[in-house]
Formats: structure tokens, sequence, C-alpha cells
């Protein structure tokens, strides 16, 4: 019998800034805390776990997810696997698992993305022969040069001009991630999902790093672009560069019956979509709409919490508009802009978020209704989306 995949537990570090208040950790100790901190809110012990799925975009290579593990202190036996699709690791390993539990592998999962650019390694290139020196790179090619492979900056620029989408709109929305992301600190809505980690000089970071209540509209129309000359996009409406992990817990409904919980989201169905990678930030478009497509009658305003990876205002607005998606309905506590992009860490904060604003609302619903359904997506370099689809289980 076929088992649905639930989410018991979420959770996630604070992120910091690249060279920040993170930079002294490597990734396994941005992500071990929050595995110890998943399995103790779901109640599992450590050994009862079949597998550690971690995503990992930019970090040490190896196996970074059986590295965390085992400096969780989980036992020997458990394994771990890595997994990379770039910006969208963190999703694509919790969907995954979801597949692992749907096929019978195994009854309890964990499963994120974990992402420490303050200490990933530069890559270098080897020189062609002995007498030329070896050269430095930013970044793994998405796609072959006859297809294109532009910077994500450059391909912000690109959907920007083919979807119309003004700077003054850019900015816009821009600041409001970053009122709505003040606005959560403020009110404490963060604080059941992070984990505050230590520093080796001793102090404990708790909060999130980059919201600015400083920011204005003067100030971002100040701001000159950053990827190409007489562009729209600039470093204010643009997410900036960050470290960070988030984990979830996902158990079999079998499991879940077993220990008596009474709470958790199920993970309903996900699909992985493709778009020129010139256009690279649009892949949510055909990622939602195969997702919706596998479930007749279903549209977006039937999903009541929607997180969007905000990776540049550009490319989110270009995708809102084409999935016909209000720009208010998305990240109510603020998105990537404000809060940062920790790379293979990203899609898993957006769950960790649905997490907690479907199952933990801040406030109850004027009307008295409680969320239904809840969307993770996010736009991934080399021209890929992803969309996961969540419901209660109350």
């Amino acid at each position: 019998m076929t088992q649905s995949p639930i989410l018991v537990a979420a959770r996630r570090t604070p992120v910091g800034r690249i060279g920040g208040c993170l930079r002294d950790l490597p990734v396994e100790d941005l992500a071990a805390p929050v595995i110890r901190a998943v399995l103790a809110d779901a109640g599992l012990d450590p050994a009862e776990v079949d597998d550690v799925l971690l995503g990992n975009a930019a970090g040490p290579g190896g196996n970074v997810a059986r590295l965390s593990a085992l400096a969780a202190g989980l036992p020997v036996e458990v394994p771990g696997v890595t997994v990379d699709r770039q910006c969208g690791s963190g999703l694509e390993a919790i969907n995954l698992a979801a597949r692992l539990v749907q096929a019978g592998a195994g009854d309890v999962f964990l499963a994120g993305g974990v992402e420490s650019t303050s200490t990933a390694p530069w890559r270098v290139a080897k020189p062609s022969s002995l007498t030329r020196s070896p050269s430095f790179y930013d970044r793994a090619r998405f796609a072959p040069d006859s297809v294109g492979d532009p910077s994500m900056g450059e391909a912000a620029e690109n959907v920007a001009a083919a979807f119309g989408i003004a700077r003054e709109r850019q900015d816009r929305y821009a600041l409001e991630s970053h009122r709505k992301a003040v606005a959560a600190q403020a009110a404490g809505r963060f604080t059941r999902e992070i984990v505050p980690l230590a520093l080796p000089n001793g102090r404990t970071v708790d909060r999130d790093e980059c919201p600015r209540a400083d920011t204005s509209l003067d100030r971002l129309a100040r701001l000159r672009p950053v990827f190409r000359e007489g562009g729209t996009v600039t470093a204010g409406n643009a997410c900036p560069v960050n470290d960070g992990a988030a984990v979830v817990a996902i158990v079999s409904e079998r499991r879940f019956r077993a220990l008596g919980l009474t709470r958790g989201l199920r993970i309903v169905d996900s699909q992985a979509a493709g778009v020129d990678p010139n256009l690279l930030g649009t892949g949510p478009i055909p990622a939602v709409r195969k997702l919706l497509a596998r479930h007749p009658g279903l549209t977006v305003a039937d999903i009541d919490r929607i997180e969007f990876n905000e990776a540049f205002a550009a490319q989110v607005l270009a995708s809102l508009d084409a999935l016909g998606i209000d720009e208010a309905r998305v990240c109510p506590g603020g998105g990537a802009l404000a809060l940062g992009h920790p790379y293979g860490a990203s899609g898993a904060i957006l769950m960790t978020r649905l997490f907690s604003d479907i199952l933990f609302p801040p406030t109850d619903p004027a009307d008295g209704t409680a969320p239904r359904r809840g969307l993770a997506t996010l736009g991934i370099g080399g021209g890929l989306g992803l969309a996961t689809l969540v419901e209660p289980v109350r």
C-alpha cells in the first residue's frame, strides 16, 4: 500500500550574510544543530532514520549529508546522500525523500539543505599544460555555450526585458519583502522555526542578518544596475549571498500514526520543469503548471500559502504575472530578497516557512478558516523550476 509522506518537523538556522555572522561555521556545523532539533521536535530516535538527504550547491564537495549526520551524532548505521539541483537542491532533497516514502523504501527520512558561501572553497581550473597558470572561476557551467549560459544576474535582466518588468516595480517588490520580513521578526514570527547557533567566539545568533528596516524606495532607486549598463537589476532588487541550513523530518503515514502525532504537513505532489537557460528565473511557470495539471480542478486560487524563492524581483514578478498570482499573496513573512538565499538550503527554507505558517499560524484567520494548501516554488540555474504542493494533517 502506498504511504503518504508527512512532514512532522521543520527547522532552520538564522540566515547570515556571506562573510557575516555565520562566516566561521562550515556546512556540518550549520546542519548538525538543525538535524538534532528536528529529531527532538518529532520525538524520533536517531536510529530510526532510514536516510539523510541534504542539498548543497556551492560547498566543499564530498557527501555533505553524511558529514552533517555524523556531526549531529546520528549512528554510523544511518546513511546520507547529497543532492545538487543548485538553488533547488534543498527542495529537491525533500521531494526525493517524499518519493522514497511513497515507494515504500522507508518510514523516516531527514531532508533539507545547507550552504556556507563563506567557507566554500575557491574554484580553480587546471591549466592546459604545466607551463601555464591555473585560473579561478565563479561557478560551474549550467548549459553549453551553444544554448547560452548567462549568470543569474544577466538572466534576470533578460527576464525583465522579455516580460516588461520595470525597474520601479522591482524596487517596490523588494521594499515590500524587507517590510514583511522586518515585521515578522518584530512579531517573533520566526522564533519557533529558528535554531540558535553558538559561534566559536561564544556569541549566539538567533536572528536573520539581512532584513533592513532602514531601506526605502528612494534608497533603492539610487542604486546603480549591477549586471548590465542601463539595466534594471540592482543589489537592492536582487537577493544577497548567504549562509544557512534547513532540515525537515518526513515520515510515512504508518509511522505518523504509530508516533501518536496529530499534526503534520502532507506532501501531496511535486514537479520539475525546464525553460530556456537564458530566461532561467522563469522555471516556476511550467513547474507550477505541470503540478496543477496533475490535479484536475485545482488552481492557484485554491492555494492559501505560497512561498516563492525571491532570487531576483524581476523573475518573481514575471513568474507571478504568468501564473496569475497576486504578488501580495506571496511570502507573507518576507522572502529571499530580505531574508537571503543560501543556495542549497533555500528550497528547504521555503518548506520550513510553509510548515510554520500553515500549522502554527501567527494569528487566527478572521473567518475561522485554516489554510488548506501550500505551495513552494523556485527557479534554478540552468533553466529549471521546482514546485511542491502540501496540505495540513490535523
